[in-house]
């Protein structure tokens, strides 16, 4: 199975292809506030070298926090919707060793529908101003 691997909840977000659990691609690029920008350009350009398509994708693994609010945001909305759109599993991992557990829960045919983040703190909200 072909995977797709994000995390986003730091200055520093990372996309990778695994077969099965054979690393394919990996790539880490510093997007700071250009993530919404660049993250599809590069999910895009590591097919592309791996001649691989959207269509060969089975399964997606991200990492769901705790992290930057928007930057947690925008990857596991990147996430559910290529999940959504391949009609394809997803599963959304914690910890230091999300990426293996990942890989492992989605070869074992988990699929949590939708990645739910963890930020790791309360949403810290500003009141109406009327």
């Amino acid at each position: 199975m072909t995977i797709l691997i994000l995390r986003t909840d730091k200055p520093e977000a990372e996309v990778g292809l695994f077969e099965d659990e054979k690393k394919l691609a990996y790539e880490v690029w510093e997007s700071h506030r250009e993530l919404a920008e660049t993250i599809h350009i590069k999910i895009r350009n590591m097919l592309s070298k791996s001649n691989k398509s959207l269509d060969e994708i089975g399964g997606i693994v991200c990492f769901k926090g705790p992290g930057s609010f928007t930057g947690l945001r925008i990857g596991l909305t990147v996430a559910n919707s290529l999940a959504y759109s391949q009609n394809i599993p997803i599963v959304a991992r914690a910890g230091s060793h999300w990426l293996e557990l990942g890989i492992k829960d989605l070869l074992a045919h988990q699929n949590d529908k939708t990645a739910i983040p963890e930020y790791g703190a309360p949403a810290k909200t500003t009141k109406p101003r009327k």
